[in-house]
């Protein structure tokens, strides 16, 4: 498998046909490529060069100097709209520097990453990225990361941290983020605020947690805000079932840790003949693709995708060229994207 111990690529080994089926370009367009023929776009190469990658094919010789290796991009199950948009942005960032990045998808019941972690490291990549894992976990195990940067293998981890692995981590400003929310809700005259969180031992849940506290106890004298929070799954379902717990203790705003949640939360209002904004005010987190265009458009908070990718892969290659790895977070601040699914609470209709 490449990059070791690769297939080469003959015309009795490979054919064009199963490239550009994998590709998903004619077998013409596979044809200039591997002979470095003009009239080809950029990104069409690319993608051929990833297909020979992948299928475990040595690229030919003119061509392999302009791949630099693979990079495994580990990361949670595609439900998330968050999650492909994170992938493309990586295979972006990757690809200006001419690495191949390879994507393991965790899916309930799949592979899960110490396996991916092990097909990687054999398959010989250059550096990994893990998004959302097991690091964000503050019950899970570390020990797999040391053991990692022991074996010489770059990595970068992004959503979570981790005191005792010296690694760089990438995260969104998840404290921030619940602030700018509560702080929006209070603005319309909403001071029945509650917080629809996935389960408590995730960092960026404990996180937003602090920071749905803080805001609470600064902006509405709230010193025990515990009762406003509901913990549940980062799903529609999820969400649904965590804002019927708040509609029921008299929240009229409501703050949810993805776009997926906020979603339910909107269903549960609902299912209860309450309308949105109309009674009750939903904010999302992520600004996933095309959220802007639900019923009603969903206000959120925007976690900067582009920039924590560009940082994560110029962070990795630092590693890949030499650099030791730091113990360092870079943190990055979210933006409050105002749509119509927040609106003045009973304070201001009164």
């Amino acid at each position: 498998m490449p990059p070791n111990g690769a297939t080469p690529l003959t015309s009795g080994t490979a054919r064009l046909t199963d490239i550009a089926a994998h590709a998903g370009v004619s077998e013409a367009t596979v044809s200039r490529v591997l002979n470095g023929k003009p009239g080809v776009s950029a990104a069409t190469r690319q993608a051929v060069l990833v297909a020979l990658d992948l299928m475990g094919y040595e690229r030919p010789q003119r061509l392999r100097q302009r791949s630099n290796g693979l990079v495994g991009l580990v990361i949670p199950e595609l439900d998330n709209p968050i999650f492909p948009t994170f992938a493309q942005a990586f295979e972006k960032a990757l690809s200006q520097h001419g690495y191949t990045p390879v994507l393991c998808t965790q899916v309930p019941g799949g592979v899960v990453e110490d396996d991916f972690t092990e097909l990687l490291v054999e398959r010989g990549v250059s550096g990994i990225i893990f998004v959302s894992g097991l690091h964000a976990d503050t019950t899970a195990r570390s020990d797999r990361y040391t053991q990692l940067i022991g074996q010489g293998v770059p990595i970068v981890l992004l959503n979570g941290h981790a005191d005792d692995v010296p690694a760089p981590f990438i995260s969104p400003d998840d404290r921030a983020a619940a602030r700018l929310a509560v702080q929006h809700l209070v603005d319309l005259g909403h001071e029945r605020i509650g917080l629809a969180v996935g389960p408590g031992r995730f960092v960026p849940v404990i996180r937003k947690i602090e920071g749905f506290r803080q805001a609470m106890a600064q902006l509405l004298g709230v010193s025990d805000a515990d009762e406003l929070i509901s913990h549940s799954l980062f799903s529609v379902e999820g969400g649904q079932a965590a804002a019927a717990q708040l509609l029921e203790r008299g929240c009229t705003g409501i703050v949810c840790a993805s776009d997926l949640m906020a979603l339910g939360a909107i269903r549960a209002c609902r299912d209860r003949g309450l309308s949105v904004p109309g009674e009750v005010s939903v904010v999302g987190y992520d600004d996933s693709p095309l959220i802007a265009f639900t019923d009603p458009p969903l206000t959120t908070v925007r976690k900067p995708i582009g920039a924590m990718a560009s940082a994560a892969v110029a962070t990795l290659l630092e590693e890949i060229n030499g650099a030791r790895g730091r113990h360092i977070e870079l943190m990055f601040q979210a933006e409050l994207v105002v749509r119509g699914s927040t609106g003045s609470g009973p304070l201001v209709n009164r």
